[in-house]
């Protein structure tokens, strides 16, 4: 037996040790973003099903679509753009190359996606008759049979429906062909032209079902792309020498015609062309030159006229006249032998007379030949002076008539550099032919292929690979998703701490499930009584424990329920059996007159019980039985009585638990559900403590948490809950703390 405290033998009727003290406020259950590692794990593992459905399903279903999925091929050509400027400076306006920039590269690409050579590739792969881009071609689809389908049956039952709209009237211009326009850009589409960066390389690819249609249509692109491009520029070229001959035309026009013009002028003008200038001019030139030489002959002549008359000193007079040089060295030589006689023989010596004689004669003879030679020169200065004066009169002519020339020759200068610039005009003309002609033979595209599309051996669409790594990775996803939206949407009571963080109560123990298999031929209430071992009876034990901890050491104990089903009338027998067979005092009270299950299940054919004694219909002795098993004593309900609820709140139901008190260890009450029937907060008021049952993954938060406020209401004292039908297996794969107790490797200390 186990003794209690004085002070719970002594409590009054209908009291609870503690039934004043405040219960601990509700805990809101913890938020899944913030679990632990292991938490996140143990959530996984208890959703395995809802995890691992997706991860296999999602990737299948991927794997049947991407099959039922017609394969497309894609090819890919390469080209090189490398524009070359062209050289003839008039040319550089029609065929002028602008650097090559990133937006260069795009209007390249452009121009290769461009509807002329998208058109080009259609008509030479027929692609107008392909039905995977000529959508006419196509057979209909179920929605478009269904919709045709539904317009003759809406023409048949309302007649409007099916008219005939008036024809619209004719569009201005060439007819629009929706059905080859929509080739076209279906075409279109599946071209793909991408210039690579930090390069001139054009990426082109095609997408189509056949992966030799794919490598065609892009090196034929690529074909039409560079012939067009030096199509364009043999078209440049040709415009340009056919405005170029035609500018010879004119410029030769008006060379002739101007040379014309010049001719007339100067008949009319009477200008006479030299050979290096004009007649008057080259006149003017010889006139010039000889007053040139005539003046230097006249300064030359006065010179020496100067020296003749003795002006110049006697070398220059030497200079212009040999023979007075001769007679003033015969003069010379005479005063030598006149001096050398004269210290000999005196002055009046006959022979120094004769040599004075003789001087004489000769200065004579040299004062005739100077003025001979004065006169000379003299006619000399006369001759050249008029010859100087007649030249300078012959170019005063020649100036005037020079000066009239020069008035009549200003518009024939500027005739002549008309003539001239379009000359000169003429011969760049000309030369700029020559070389447009051989830029025309030598002409080379501004692109080429650096590598032709070869026919693709794998599909490019659908990609099957990263499809299915796609789909693994939805599936993981999905499936987290759906093991968070069922961890949320779950509001039942897993484990013993969902008890105390929802309801802010102990659990005391977690009653495990026994399977048909494991109890054979027992029943439940028997189960721990013959398997005393087990942990089901060991879980009982911890139940008999916690309630026995509590510091007011109840004896009398409610079991109830928030709902049918959760296990407490055979928590309740079983407790009380397995508490018995531990040396207590124990009775237990069918509570629940509506549903009795404690007669059954003991196999009790007396059909009195509580309410029998409650109304007086029967003694005391008479409604209590005994367990032959276990010892345990216990009262069935007894006969239905509508008066159920006024007979538990009696006097005579107070006295009887008072008298209970003192006899027993233990009383059990087994009450109805809380939500169900009135009688169990009844119940639960007058016992010392209250056991809530929640069953395992079954019972709503909501109800439960209802339950609890009714019984608080009531002022019963809800010490603790315990989960019932709680499945091992699955339990002890939740990753709960709790679920340790059924791990595998406490099977030692359990004997099933």
């Amino acid at each position: 037996m186990l003794d209690l405290p004085a002070e719970a033998s002594q409590t009054a009727p209908g009291s609870r040790k503690g039934q004043g003290q405040p219960r601990p406020p509700l805990v809101e259950r913890a938020d899944p973003a913030a679990l632990s590692g292991a938490a996140i794990l143990a959530i996984l593992r208890r959703h395995k099903l809802a995890l691992f459905a997706p991860m296999l399903l999602v990737p299948l279903l991927a794997y049947v679509a991407i099959t039922q999925i017609s394969p497309r091929y894609t090819a890919t050509g390469t080209l090189l753009y490398d524009a070359s400027e062209y050289k003839v400076r008039e040319l550089q306006s029609i065929l002028r190359v602008d650097p090559i920039t990133e937006a260069v590269m795009a209007s390249q690409a452009e121009i290769l996606h461009g509807m002329p050579i998208i058109e080009r590739v259609t008509n030479q792969l027929g692609l107008n008759d392909n039905p995977e881009f000529n959508t006419t071609l196509r057979p209909p689809s179920f929605v478009a049979k269904a919709i045709a389908a539904t317009g003759r049956l809406a023409g048949t039952i309302v007649p409007w429906f099916a008219a005939t709209p008036d024809a619209p009237a004719a569009p201005l211009g060439p007819a629009p062909e929706p059905k080859r326009n929509a080739t076209l850009l279906a075409v279109q589409a599946a071209f793909e032209i991408s210039p690579l960066k930090a390069s001139h390389v054009l990426q082109v690819s095609f997408t189509a079902g056949s992966p030799v249609l794919a490598a065609a249509a892009v090196n034929m692109a690529m074909d039409g792309y560079v012939r067009s491009q030096l199509a364009a520029k043999h078209r440049a070229v040709d415009r340009a020498t056919a405005w170029l001959t035609s500018r010879v035309k004119e410029l030769r026009a008006e060379v002739r015609a101007g040379e014309d013009h010049i001719a007339a002028y100067r008949a009319s003008q009477g200008l006479v062309q030299g050979m290096h200038a004009g007649v008057e001019t080259e006149q003017i030139s010889h006139q010039a030159e000889n007053l040139a030489h005539a003046r230097s002959d006249l300064a030359a002549a006065e010179g020496r006229l100067d020296a003749a008359r003795g002006h110049a000193g006697a070398a220059a007079q030497a200079a212009i006249a040999p023979s007075v040089v001769q007679l003033r060295v015969q003069q010379g030589a005479l005063n030598g032998q006149l001096q050398s006689m004269l210290g000999r023989l005196g002055p009046n010596h006959p022979d120094v007379l004769s040599l004075r004689s003789q001087l004489g004669e000769l200065q004579r003879g040299i004062a005739a030949e100077i003025a001979r030679v004065v006169a000379a020169g003299e006619a000399e200065v006369r001759a050249d002076r008029a010859n100087v004066a007649a030249l300078e009169q012959d170019m005063r002519v020649a100036q005037g008539q020079s000066g009239r020339d020069s008035l009549a020759e200003i518009p024939l200068n500027a005739m002549q550099r008309d003539v001239e610039a379009s000359r000169t005009l003429l011969l760049a003309v000309l030369e700029h032919i020559q070389e447009t002609a051989q830029q025309d033979a030598i002409e080379a595209p501004d692109a080429h292929e650096i590598s032709l599309a070869l026919p693709p051996t794998r599909a490019s669409y659908p990609r099957t690979v990263p499809w299915m790594a796609a789909a693994g990775a939805s599936g993981v996803l999905f499936g987290v998703l759906l093991v968070y939206l069922f961890e949320l949407a779950n509001s039942t009571f897993r484990s013993g701490e969902d008890i105390r963080a929802v309801l802010g109560l102990p659990c005391f123990a977690l009653i495990p499930r026994i399977t048909r298999r494991a109890l054979g031929r027992l029943t439940v209430e028997d189960y721990a009584i013959r398997k005393p071992r087990s942990a089901f009876a060991e879980q009982l034990r911890a139940l008999r424990a916690g309630l026995w901890q509590q510091p007011s050491r109840p004896r009398i104990i409610a079991v109830t329920a928030a709902r049918p089903a959760e296990g407490k009338t055979a928590t309740a027998l079983a407790l009380g059996r397995l508490a018995a067979m531990n040396g207590e005092r124990v009775i237990l009270l069918d509570c629940d007159i509506r549903q009795p299950e404690i007669g059954r299940l003991m196999h009790d054919t007396n059909r009195s019980g509580l309410f029998d004694w409650l109304a007086e219909q029967t003694a005391l002795s008479d409604v209590i039985r005994k367990d032959e098993v276990t010892g345990m004593d216990y009262i069935p309900a007894g006969q239905p009585e509508a008066n159920a609820l006024g007979l538990l709140m009696s006097a005579t139901m107070a006295r009887l638990l008072q008298t209970l008190r003192q006899d027993y260890d233990l009383v059990l009450l087994d009450a109805p559900p809380a939500q169900a029937v009135t009688d169990a907060r009844i119940v639960a008021g007058l016992a010392d403590a209250t056991l809530l049952c929640v069953r395992w993954r079954s019972t709503p938060h909501s109800n439960v948490l209802n339950t609890l406020e009714m019984l608080e209401e009531a002022h019963a004292n809800v010490v603790g809950a315990v989960l019932t039908h709680v499945d091992v297996k699955v339990h002890v794969r939740s990753g709960y703390a709790d679920a340790e107790v059924y791990h595998p490797r406490y099977g030692g200390y359990f004997r099933e």
